[in-house]
């Protein structure tokens, strides 16, 4: 079986954590922040989990 090439975007926007869960940002922090709610912008600066549906598709994307 040949190796598997790890998908270099997704590797720059996916972690793996140590229990083998999928970190991600979350998106719309980027620009127009002046007309959103500072709780909302402090909530998008962390860190959450892909999606149940999404995981097996992303951890083929980053295989090692």
């Amino acid at each position: 079986m040949p190796k598997l090439k790890t998908h270099r975007g997704a590797a720059k926007r996916f972690k793996k954590t140590g229990t083998g869960k999928v970190k991600r940002n979350k998106a719309f922090l980027r620009h127009i922040l002046t007309s959103k709610a500072k709780k909302r912008k402090r909530k998008l600066g962390t860190a959450t989990l892909v999606s149940d549906a999404d995981v097996r598709k992303v951890k083929r994307m980053i295989p090692y």
